[in-house]
């Protein structure tokens, strides 16, 4: 992992006002072991981003989610504000960025992506699941932009 990386999680967990708290109470012990804890476990993010077939970033208007299966991390911030979602989309997670989309109300409706196993049959509704592909592949007809493209005809 680089030096960067690890300087940009170690500031990110500093900056939370509970560790500040600490600090100024003089609990420096404290403050740095949750600093530790946060930054580990922000690495194991990072690497379950790399190594997990559906994870994924989504950026909208209601923030950014990290989905790595079962584990969601997300923020109220846009991607640009999220050092870990920027990280994951850096070391090639696929990001779908939703900001462009217009109707809401369809990408509300959009079916779940399957953490594993097997998807539903056609016809999808929002009650469903599909793989990531079929969900960049919606996603992108209402609209949004696409990094990282898994699907094997978007590659890059």
């Amino acid at each position: 992992m680089q030096t960067g990386v690890l300087r940009v999680l170690r500031a990110t967990a500093a900056s939370w006002w509970r560790h500040r708290e600490l600090l100024r109470t003089g609990q420096t012990l404290l403050a740095q072991r949750l600093e530790r804890q946060t930054v580990l476990r922000d690495l194991g993010y990072l690497r379950q981003a790399a190594a997990l077939p559906n994870a994924h970033v989504i950026c909208g208007e209601g923030g950014t989610f990290i989905h790595l299966g079962w584990t969601t991390v997300s923020t109220f911030a846009p991607i640009e504000r999220f050092p870990l979602a920027a990280f994951a989309v850096a070391r090639g997670t696929p990001f779908i960025d939703i900001r462009p989309v217009t109707d809401v109300i369809a990408f509300a409706n959009l079916p779940r992506v399957k953490r594993g196993g097997t998807v539903d049959p056609e016809p999808w509704g929002s009650g469903s699941y599909v793989s990531l592909t079929n969900y960049i592949d919606m996603a992108e007809e209402l609209g949004a932009s696409i990094a990282n493209d898994p699907r094997p005809s978007h590659s890059a």
